[in-house]
């Protein structure tokens, strides 16, 4: 009994300690007043204090501590850590630690969240999404663009270009707009709710280019000469990246640019040539300016001692001699300006450089800082702004398109899909929300900005392929009338772009969250580096006893929360979101304490075991995603009409923490640690589950019937009720259809019979015949039925149209057999419903 005793005051002063995370010197404090306690009541002897004085003096006094602990761990884990690449270097050096060093601690500050303040647009900017961008939505025709010119219309460009759509981010003094992230942001979601090739062609120049690169890093001269001409739209910017030999893998570009003496405009000067092949360069067919990606190298040594500076920008005029630029690439039916750039041995002066010659081979660090911000914007922001269209159109879709009788939107089938269409829209706009509220703060958060690219880019994705299963044929039949055919095709598109999906979960998330964001390793890194071996060995001392202190009470805290069930951890809100509030500190901890697992066991490793980095950056993410939907539910006032979306986007985000959780537990390449942690961290297995049929139904029901909290939902996207607009167009039928309900009925019971919900204007008709509608109650049915049959019915065409045919005239030659020469690119036909075309033949 007194052994028992013993035991449970051990574990009990250990635990209290580590649990709250003391420091060393107050745990060894309270330590010591518990055994003085077990003391006076005879169960702590002699032995004890013997072993507590072994352990708690060496750890105390810092000069043995240092020489004989710290000094040698320092000296292994020189030996054992991999040694970074210079990319690497510049990717952890590059951006700021925000909302996911919480997460990382094991211990996440909730009303440090809540404290962030709600992402709000000015006067000015809201000003601009009222008038200028309104304007352009109305005068794009998606099926004009991506069929008929492959391209936005001379009007729209220009449109463009007058109203600086190119200037969102260049500020006032250059004559630009300087609209805050969360202003841009909720531009690109409105337009890509009308054309994806839209907000592409605005989202390119305000995100990672030279509009960004200038004012960064430019010099006055290169900022006052592009500037204000990329303000105005007279420069048009793309920036080349990419080739065939370097795609994700960007820091392996064979692209050169070799210092050497040369010609430039009549004078020898000392410049660069420059030979590259780019491809996949979004607007370089119509860009004035190109923002080119190269390694420099200076082997005569002309600029100094230094040979291989490395990744350098430049920027490039289109009218550079030598210049290969103007094809395009054709992405998917989804024609937004985009094709290669390419050039061999091209001179250019030194002050191409962005930044002027004290920048060559900064350029790698200067693309990752400027990619860690564009990269919470563009991508993520098309991405919700697509959700919110596809939630608005399949919920007034489903409940206006009625099959054996009901709407199709009450069969349980398709309340799955709209229930997993609603509740990531809502997900996704609190994530676009509240990470360009970071930005706008002045963080640059590299690892938030991998989570929001990879994230929202899949979920559009899964959503507009569940939106194509609701519309069924509607959806695959292309045409006028079509409004998700192109963005169904195109999904891909933003899956590859910015960082392949594939690299960005298996290697990004975490690769750069363990290093960034954990609140060590860094620090251990960096300190392991100071050749100052005085100040290396008191700063690694420092980082890696606060690791081990970290790791324990991580430990410490995971079987508390496991044993518990999270029920005792505290929560900002004892409501409905408390559950969550809890289970998320316990995964906090969770993640925390399996990364310093995996790189104790893993080492280097760890780099290579891409399976394990991905699910431990699957839990890093699900934690983020679920902190921004809590968030934006306080911030929205914590309406009991948005529960069902928020319970959706919450339990979807746990269901799958759990699965990644036990996943990489299952999975772990140690086997018999992988049990035993599984043992320790799940003892119960998995609390949740796949949001419930019932919150599918709810979140369906939103989708599919006007209210504040489907406005809500869908906030800020093009709706316009004026004829033509497909988006506006449904929403009135849904009004429509659902004002016509009553009165359906009430004609049915009238004549005693059940008709279809179908020719309502025989219904309305009827209805006069039996004195029970009013000439406006009948005029209502046969706007309906007209508004009914626009969303169900589908373009088809003559069988000449599906083909163009270019007319060969009477006096032209037949062309010699050899060789042949290249034809001619001829204008395209316009696909439009019953048209006759120009004879030429073409595949669709």
């Amino acid at each position: 009994m007194q052994l028992l005793m013993w035991f449970l005051l051990i574990l009990f002063a250990f635990g209290v300690v580590t649990y709250h995370r003391m420091k060393l010197f107050n745990a060894t404090v309270a330590i010591f007043c518990a055994l003085l306690l077990g003391s006076f009541v005879g169960i702590v002897g002699e032995f004890t204090w013997l072993i507590y004085l072994v352990i708690a003096l060496p750890l105390n006094i810092e000069s043995i501590r240092v020489k004989y602990l710290t000094a040698p761990v320092l000296k292994t884990y020189k030996k054992i850590m991999p040694e970074m690449s210079s990319t690497e270097k510049d990717a952890i050096d590059a951006g700021t630690v925000w909302w996911d060093g919480e997460i990382f601690s094991g211990n996440p500050n909730w009303q440090l969240l809540h404290n962030i303040p709600q992402a709000r647009l000015t006067v000015e900017e809201q000003a601009f999404l009222d008038g200028p961008v309104e304007q352009v939505c109305r005068m794009c025709n998606d099926w004009d663009i991506t069929h008929t010119r492959a391209d936005l219309s001379p009007d729209v460009w220009q449109y463009l270009k007058d109203n600086k759509f190119f200037a969102m981010i260049i500020k006032k003094e250059y004559g630009g707009l300087d609209f805050s992230a969360f202003a841009q942001s909720r531009v690109l979601q409105k337009l890509s709710g009308v054309s994806s090739v839209l907000s592409t062609t605005v989202g390119v120049p305000n995100s990672l280019g030279p509009g960004e690169l200038l004012q960064h890093y430019g010099t006055p001269e290169q900022q006052k000469h592009y500037l204000p001409k990329l303000a105005t739209g007279e420069e048009i910017p793309c920036f080349a990246l990419t080739g065939p030999e370097a795609g994700s893998d960007a820091g392996s570009l064979p692209d050169t640019g070799i210092v050497c003496k040369g010609q430039w405009q009549g004078e020898e000067i000392v410049g660069l040539k420059l030979t590259f092949d780019k491809r996949y360069i979004t607007l370089a067919p119509v860009a004035t300016v190109i923002g080119l990606a190269f390694k420099m190298s200076d082997p005569e040594g002309l600029l100094g001692e230094a040979k291989d500076y490395g990744i350098t920008c430049a920027l490039i005029p289109r009218d550079t001699k030598g210049l290969d630029i103007g094809n395009r690439h054709f992405p998917l039916n989804v024609p937004f300006q985009n094709g290669p750039v390419r050039g061999k041995d091209i001179f250019v002066p030194l002050d191409y450089i962005i930044g002027g010659q004290k920048m060559a081979g900064q350029g790698w660090r200067m693309l990752v800082e400027c990619l860690s911000v564009g990269r919470c914007i563009t991508l993520p922001s098309a991405s919700a702004g697509g959700a919110k269209s596809i939630a608005l159109a399949t919920g007034a879709y489903a409940r206006i398109r009625r099959q054996f009788k009901i709407p199709v939107g009450s069969m349980e089938g398709i309340e799955e899909m709209l229930g997993r269409i609603g509740g990531n829209t809502y997900l996704m706009d609190a994530v676009t929300s509240f990470t360009t509220k970071g930005v706008d703060l002045g963080e640059k958060p590299s690892v938030i900005s991998a989570i929001c690219k990879y994230h929202l880019t899949e979920k559009i994705r899964q959503l507009v392929n569940d939106a194509m299963d609701v519309h069924g044929g509607k959806g695959i039949m292309l045409g006028p009338n079509n409004y998700l055919g192109r963005g169904y095709q195109g999904a891909p598109i933003a899956i590859t772009v910015e960082g392949a999906n594939i690299l960005t979960r298996n290697m990004m998330i975490y690769g750069q969250g363990a290093m960034r964001s954990h609140p060590f390793v860094l620090r251990e890194l960096l300190a392991a580096n100071n050749p100052d071996k005085e100040q290396s060995l008191k700063e690694f001392d420092s980082a890696v006893f606060g690791h081990v202190g970290f790791a324990i009470s991580n430990l410490s805290r995971s079987v508390w929360f496991s044993l518990t069930g999270a029920k005792l951890a505290g929560s900002p809100f004892m409501d409905e979101t408390g559950q969550y509030y809890r289970s998320m500190q316990q995964y906090s901890t969770n993640m925390a304490f399996l990364s310093d697992v995996a790189m104790a066991v893993l080492g280097g490793e760890l780099k290579r075991r891409e399976r394990v980095s991905a699910r431990l950056g699957d839990i890093l993410s699900y934690l983020y995603l679920a902190s921004c939907v809590l968030k934006r539910f306080d911030d929205e006032g914590r309406r009991n009409e948005d529960l069902p979306l928020m319970h959706w986007a919450m339990q979807d985000c746990m269901f799958k923490l759990e699965t990644a959780l036990d996943e990489l537990l299952n999975n772990f390449p140690n086997q018999l640690l992988g049990k035993v942690l599984k043992l320790v961290l799940m003892p119960f297995g998995k609390r949740f589950e796949k949001p419930s049929d019932e919150l599918d139904h709810a979140v369906a029901s939103i989708l599919q019937t006007p209210s504040d909290a489907r406005t809500r939902l869908g906030k800020g996207q093009f709706m316009s009720r004026e004829p033509g607009m497909l988006m506006g167009d449904l929403e009135q039928t849904l009004e429509n259809v659902i004002a016509c309900e009553p009165l359906y009925n009430k004609v049915c019971k009238a004549a005693k019979e059940r008709y279809p919900f179908t020719n309502l204007d025989m219904i309305a008709a009827k209805g006069l015949e039996l004195e029970v509608l009013t000439e406006a109650q009948a005029e209502r049915l046969r706007e309906c039925e007209a508004g009914r049959l626009r969303t169900i019915n589908v373009d088809d065409f003559e069988p000449s149209t599906l083909v163009q045919v270019t007319p060969k005239t009477e006096s032209e030659p037949e062309p010699e057999p050899k060789p042949k020469p290249k034809p001619k690119p001829k204008p395209k036909t316009a696909l439009k419903p019953n048209a006759t075309p120009k004879p030429k033949v073409t595949n669709i």
